[in-house]
Parts: structure tokens; C-alpha cells; sequence
């Protein structure tokens, strides 16, 4: 029994050398790993853009005592970009993007870009959360103090929402980071995409995957653990 289990043990390392070290395949880690990082920051850079700019205009024009045409405008395409973003599987939108609006664009790019559209409709109703659920006497105080709507957004509202959804802005970057292992779908090559290119070429599915599988879990666990730190320390502020 001792036997079978360390002649396997010596195969799978001698397997994992093979395919890692001695073929290069590392490389294909290491350039997919790259890839998924940069498409994670860049859409979530843009995610977060957006989904402020429609939270913040759709507390505006909800505020309003009385609702213009403008108003009705901008809450229908509000809604209805983040009903259809929402609505539509993010793999699929990936390949509207790159199939039929930019045909002939590279594929980072309109990852970046379909991605940072698709968070920013869940970043929309976060921020619209956060933004709601400050208390409507802050804006008042800000009023009273001579401050335009603008100026109690900036420096009042703005900042308390802000400490009460980073931990959701946190969220949605370990969720966008998962997300983005579809990315291979046009012809990006991601952690996932190396993954199965170095499957394809070595027929060795089990290596490759479950490195790819550790990958996804540290970064996850590196993630959620500064997550919460940035919880507890909030919370210490608070009180």
C-alpha cells in the first residue's frame, strides 16, 4: 500500500515537472494570470465609473420635487440599461461585443470593456444603496450650511455612502475576478484559457486545471481576507 501510494506520488511529481518545468508551460500561467489581473482592475475601474455616475444622477433626479422630461428620460435609460445588462449572461454579452460590435478589436479590450459594463449595472444599485441609505437630514445640514446639491453630494452624502459600501465594492471584485474566467471565449488568453491550452497539448487534464483552480482560490482568499480586515478596521473607526 505504502508502496503504490509513493511510486504515485512519484509519477504525479515527475507528471507535474514535466508539464511545468521542462516543456515551459509555466508560462502560460504566469501570461494568463497576467491577464486576468488586468482585465479584473480595468473592468472594475470601469464598473465603478459608471455605476457611480448612474447612482449618483439617479439620486439627483429622483430628488427632484418635480420630475421634468429630462427626468423621465434618464430614469427610463437608466432602468433599462440595467435591466438589459442584468438580464443578459455575461458570457453572452461577451460575445456580442466581440462578434458583432467590435469584430475587429483586440480581445483584452473588449473584455475590459463588456465586463466594466456588466459590473457597472450591479455597481449602479449598490451605490444607489449606499447613497440612500444616508441619512436624508445630512443633506439638509448641508443646505442649511450654504452648500449647492452638488457641493453636499461631494462632501457630505458622497463620503458616507462610500465607507458603507466598500465592503459590496469589495464583493463585487472577487465576484468580477471569477467572472472573467469566461474571458477565453474571445480568444483572450486568460488563467482559465491557459489552463485548458496546456490540458490540450499535454493530455494531462488534472494539472493543469487544479493549478489554475489554486490560483482563483488564493487570490479569492488573499482578497476576502484584506476584505475583512478593511471591515474590522471600519468598524473600529465607527465606534
Amino acid at each position: 500500500m505504502c508502496y503504490s501510494i509513493a511510486g504515485s506520488y512519484r509519477l504525479w511529481t515527475a507528471k507535474l515537472y514535466s508539464t511545468f518545468v521542462e516543456k515551459g508551460y509555466y508560462k502560460y500561467i504566469f501570461q494568463g494570470l497576467g491577464n486576468t489581473i488586468r482585465i479584473t482592475i480595468g473592468a472594475l475601474a470601469i464598473g465603478v465609473f459608471i455605476g457611480f455616475a448612474i447612482a449618483v444622477l439617479k439620486y439627483f433626479i429622483d430628488g427632484q420635487k418635480k420630475r421634468t422630461v429630462a427626468g423621465c428620460i434618464g430614469t427610463f435609460v437608466i432602468d433599462f440599461y440595467v435591466t438589459v445588462v442584468r438580464g443578459i449572461p455575461v458570457v453572452v454579452l461577451l460575445l456580442i461585443f466581440y462578434l458583432v460590435i467590435f469584430p475587429s478589436s483586440g480581445g483584452i479590450s473588449v473584455a475590459i470593456l463588456t465586463f466594466g459594463i456588466n459590473s457597472g449595472a450591479y455597481m449602479a444599485e449598490l451605490v444607489r444603496s449606499g447613497l440612500n441609505s444616508v441619512d436624508p437630514g445630512q443633506a439638509e445640514a448641508g443646505y442649511s450650511l450654504g452648500l449647492n446639491r452638488s457641493q453636499t453630494m461631494m462632501r457630505i452624502i458622497a463620503p458616507q455612502a462610500l465607507r458603507n459600501i466598500l465592503p459590496g465594492v469589495g464583493n463585487e471584485f472577487i465576484a468580477l475576478l471569477k467572472e472573467t474566467s469566461v474571458a477565453g471565449y474571445v480568444a483572450v488568453v486568460d488563467l482559465t484559457r491557459a489552463g485548458t491550452m496546456i490540458r490540450n497539448n499535454t493530455y494531462d487534464a488534472f494539472n493543469p486545471l487544479m493549478l489554475v483552480a489554486l490560483v482563483y482560490l488564493a487570490m479569492v482568499v488573499l482578497l476576502t481576507h484584506l476584505l475583512s480586515r478593511l471591515e474590522k478596521k471600519m468598524k473600529h473607526e465607527r465606534d
